[in-house]
Formats: structure tokens, C-alpha cells, sequence
């Protein structure tokens, strides 16, 4: 093997692969502080320009400065246009900190560390090589991989509903929805729900939730309450820790104007149509001059706007779930170019070696069919995270991982013993061109979900 791979698995590029991920499923989740959102960065700097050199020798001097000067830019104000452009189809993100380009020596560290002879390891040589594939997935997993988080339906501006003749006996469930009785009406607070993961946690989402709240709080209810007629107009005032709210309901849902108020001050105010969000709201901070303006086109957020002292801080445009149909389509479109040209580059290599190919035992050709399936699965999670469409539960990506073995395994066998592999390469070619089948498939399913 050439001395650019042997760095893929060499132990202190494997040590710091192996901390990045950590850091980044585990770490950050439970200290979420400075020092972790820093392990991260210096973690990075060392693996990435080593990995992106091994993949492109004759580049090695450029990878290596590029590195430093996108990762200064990146951290910097000025890739905040960029990010924007790309957040609606890709799941990008970064925090303004120029305390973390204390981490660029590590690029200066890696440059040294690829001048060294590398210490494989692992053994024999086709093992080596086999395990440097399988670090080349793991990394290209770890700079797409981010935390994914439990899903609950919250609501950011408040929610109502109200029922009528109550004879609740016990009004306990915990912190999720608080009850307000007024005479023969019950004022139900939904704070959240537990609900079913959604395809996607928007807007869109939570509207169907919405649309028959008060028939889900008095089914959850389970007891001798009913709903109030449509048509029937309440008004009435419920005194929160949040602050006194103003409520307008048309039958058993909030229909019309809303305000809070705290302190003699106003602090929400908007409108809503059936428990929908409609038109403009304002959300005031209690203690500073700064405000929040939203705008909502059928429940769905459109627009976002920050002020301080009335002077406009950011403004941000939100996907609707049509929007996000759309960037689902680029994302197919993307998804299968990628594929047309990894079928390009194997059906160049296969011209080109012919009659040549890789000799490999047959030992160590079952072995290569057997592995690939996980190199398969790596690529796969990696490009669904990069394009923000991974959400699986633990029952799910076992499903994914079983589906992708009993898939790609005999295709392997077909390709290794049959078609044969020309080029050492073409085993993360193939591993790549599996995977982005797999994510078209995934994405086609998501499209159909999203579009019912």
C-alpha cells in the first residue's frame, strides 16, 4: 500500500477520528461546553487535510492550505451569506467564535505527521488496505454526522383549547397541559405533546396536530367533558406563569385576536384563525427592547425578523413544507448526478485495466464481500445526514443495516467474482455508488411521505 493510505490507519489518525465522533455523539450532548465544542475543531483539523490528501496526493500542498483558510473563513461572519444560501438543502451550521482558530496548529501538526514514515495499524497488507476503506467512510460519516434529538411536538406561540362541562376528578399530566376551570368551561394549556415521530418536525407538522386538538385533549381527557358548538364566541382571560393571556375562541379553538401581558406589559401579540397562527406576530422580551416579529402564511412560518430598539438585527425566510418538497427534488437531482458519475469513473477504470484486474485469495475476497455491506451503510448515514433526512431510531437503522446487507452482499459477490474489481479504488467506488442508491431510494420515500 502507498505511504498517503497507510496515514488513514495510522493510530494517532484513527485516535483522533474515533474522538471526533465521540465527541460529537456523546460528548456534546451532555457537558455541551467550551471545552468539547473545541475538541471538535482541533480533532477535525488533524484528520480532514490528512484524509482529503490521501485522496488527492498531487493536491496535498493545496488540501493543507485550504484547510486553514476555509476553516478561518468558515468561522468568520463573512461565510454567513454562503451558509444561509445552502441551509435549505443541506444541514450546515456553525457559531461565530474566532477563539476556536487556536486549533490551526493541528493543521501544521498533520503536515508534519503525513512527512513521517506511517506505522500501520494493522496487518496483512490487504487488511491494511481493506481497514483503510473502511477509516475513509468512518471520516467522510464523522464530518456529516450531527446529534439527532428526541422528537415531542412543542408550540412556540401558546396553545388553547377549551371544553365545556367538566367533571374532571384528576387534572394530572405533569408539565404537558395545564387546566384553567371558569364556571362550566375548561381552559386546557397544551405546553407539548408526545406524539409519534413525524417525517419532519415544521410547521406543517404541528398544523396537523393542531387542526383537531381539541378532539386529542378530550380523547387524552378520557372523561365526561365535551366540546364547545362552532360558531359559539368565548372571551375570556387565564392568568399563567407566563403572564396573563388574552383569549378569543370560535367554539372549542382559538379564533382571532391573542395577547400576553406581564407586568403591565405586552409582551405576545397576534392572531390566530382556527388555532392557527395567522398574519404577523410579535414577541417582546420582558426585560429588554428587543422584539421578535414572525410572519405566518396558513399556520406556516415564512419570515423571521429580530429587533433591538426597533432597529433590524436578522432577518431569516423559512422553508414551508412546500419549499421543502422542492429542495427535496434538487436533492434527487444532486443525489442521482453523483451516482451517473461514479458509474462514469468504474466503467472508465474497467475499460482502462482490461484484461487486468485485482488479484485477490478467495479468502479475502468473501471477507471483502461481507465488510462492504458496513462501508455501504457508513456512506449511507453520512449523505442522509448531510442532507438532513436521518432520523432513525435504533429498531430502524438496524432495519436499514439488515436491508443493506442482504442487498449489496450478493451484488458484491457478482462484482468480485464475476465482473471482477480492476482497481483497488473501485472498492470505495462501489461502496459509494451503493450508497447513494440506497439514499435516492430513502429520499424518494421521504418525498412520497412529505408529499401525501
Amino acid at each position: 500500500m502507498s505511504e498517503r493510505l497507510k496515514h488513514l490507519v495510522s493510530p494517532l489518525f484513527i485516535f483522533f477520528l474515533v474522538l471526533l465522533i465521540i465527541n460529537d455523539f456523546f460528548l456534546k450532548a451532555v457537558f455541551h461546553n467550551t471545552f468539547t465544542g473545541k475538541l471538535s475543531d482541533f480533532s477535525g483539523l488533524f484528520i480532514f487535510p490528512i484524509f482529503w490528501s490521501a485522496i488527492f496526493p498531487k493536491q496535498k500542498l493545496t488540501v493543507f492550505i485550504s484547510t486553514a483558510v476555509l476553516f478561518v473563513f468558515w468561522k468568520s461572519e463573512y461565510s454567513s451569506v454562503i451558509i444561509q444560501f445552502m441551509k435549505p438543502y443541506f444541514g450546515i451550521g456553525r457559531t461565530v467564535d474566532l477563539s476556536d482558530l487556536i486549533a490551526l496548529p493541528m493543521i501544521l501538526l498533520a503536515w508534519f505527521y503525513t512527512k513521517r514514515r506511517a506505522q500501520q495499524s494493522v496487518n496483512p497488507a490487504l487488511m491494511t488496505r481493506l481497514s483503510t476503506y473502511f477509516s475513509a467512510a468512518v471520516a467522510i460519516f464523522s464530518f456529516c454526522a450531527t446529534s439527532q434529538q428526541r422528537y415531542i411536538q412543542s408550540f412556540d406561540q401558546p396553545q388553547y383549547v377549551l371544553l365545556k362541562d367538566p367533571t374532571i376528578q384528576h387534572l394530572n399530566f405533569d408539565d404537558e397541559l395545564e387546566f384553567h376551570k371558569s364556571d362550566s368551561l375548561l381552559v386546557v394549556k397544551i405546553n407539548y405533546l408526545s406524539t409519534s415521530r413525524p417525517e419532519r418536525n415544521d410547521d406543517y407538522n404541528k398544523n396537523q396536530s393542531i387542526k383537531t386538538l381539541d378532539l386529542a385533549i378530550l380523547h387524552r381527557l378520557a372523561d365526561s367533558a365535551s366540546l364547545v358548538s362552532p360558531g359559539k364566541i368565548t372571551l375570556l382571560t387565564v392568568n399563567t406563569e407566563e403572564g396573563s393571556d388574552s383569549l378569543r375562541f370560535n367554539g372549542g379553538r382559538l379564533d382571532g385576536r391573542f395577547i400576553r401581558t406581564k407586568g403591565g406589559k405586552t409582551i405576545i401579540e397576534g392572531f390566530y384563525k382556527m388555532g392557527l397562527e395567522d398574519s404577523t406576530w410579535i414577541i417582546r422580551d420582558t426585560i429588554s427592547a428587543d422584539k421578535v416579529i414572525k410572519t405566518f402564511v396558513n399556520g406556516e412560518t415564512i419570515n423571521i425578523k429580530h429587533y433591538s430598539h426597533d432597529k433590524l438585527q436578522s432577518s431569516s425566510n423559512i422553508n414551508t413544507r412546500a419549499d421543502t418538497i422542492f429542495n427535496i427534488y434538487l436533492q434527487l437531482v444532486i443525489l442521482v448526478l453523483c451516482l451517473a458519475g461514479i458509474c462514469y469513473l468504474l466503467y472508465r477504470n474497467y475499460r482502462r485495466a482490461i484484461p487486468d484486474h485485482f488479484k485477490l485469495k478467495l479468502l479475502w475476497r468473501l471477507l471483502l464481500c461481507f465488510i462492504s455491506p458496513l462501508l455501504v451503510w457508513l456512506f449511507y448515514v453520512g449523505i442522509m445526514l448531510l442532507l438532513m433526512n436521518y432520523s432513525q431510531d435504533i429498531f430502524e437503522t438496524l432495519a436499514t443495516i439488515i436491508f443493506i446487507f442482504i442487498t449489496v452482499c450478493p451484488l458484491m459477490f457478482v462484482i468480485v467474482f464475476l465482473i471482477k474489481i480492476r482497481r483497488p479504488i473501485d472498492i470505495l467506488w462501489y461502496s459509494l455508488l451503493f450508497a447513494l442508491a440506497a439514499s435516492i431510494w430513502a429520499t424518494y420515500l421521504t418525498l412520497g411521505a412529505l408529499s401525501q
